[in-house]
């Protein structure tokens, strides 16, 4: 009898043991759960006669892509760029143009223009742009230009549209 019990109290101290071991100071450190950014803008050229494949992405951290070809890069866009971006597009009431505006005649050299803002698509052909769109795609490619130039001029130094590094 005195091993059951022996037994017994040895179980119920490893219980207790066991029991508590889980509550010996580990803390949870809380999960900062931060929505990524959503993409402000995404605008999209191609064609032409020299094959142009380009792309501008601007989230609205600021933060955007830029590709052309094989290669891309991350600029940084400030406030003032975003708010700019904001009233360029409801200046040229982005909202109230067509989804479409293609070319009236095929053509293998024309650029065709796709440019996404607020879930909203429009799509155009050099041929048949309304100037409010030609507006932004004007703007738009300034981004793409100073990227470019940027690029050339500090082929290996990261340097963004501003140039900061």
């Amino acid at each position: 009898m005195r091993i059951k019990g022996a037994i017994f109290v040895l179980l119920l101290i490893l219980g207790l043991v066991l029991g508590s071991a889980g509550c010996l100071g580990t803390k949870v450190l809380p999960v900062n759960r931060t929505a990524p950014p959503a993409v402000l803008v995404d605008y999209h050229r191609t064609g032409g006669t020299s094959g142009v494949d380009d792309r501008l992405v601007i989230f609205t951290n600021g933060v955007a892509i830029v590709s052309g070809g094989s290669e891309s890069s991350e600029i940084s866009l400030n406030q003032t760029d975003l708010a700019l971006i904001s009233v360029l597009f409801n200046e040229s009431q982005f909202s109230e143009l067509q989804a479409n505006y293609p070319a009236p005649e095929p053509a293998s050299d024309i650029m065709t223009y796709a440019v996404t803002y607020n879930g909203k698509t429009v799509t155009a052909q050099d041929t048949d742009i309304p100037p409010s769109l030609q507006t932004i795609i004007e703007d738009l490619n300034r981004y793409l230009r100073n990227t470019s130039a940027q690029k050339a001029a500090y082929p290996t130094l990261g340097i963004n549209a501003y140039g900061q590094g």
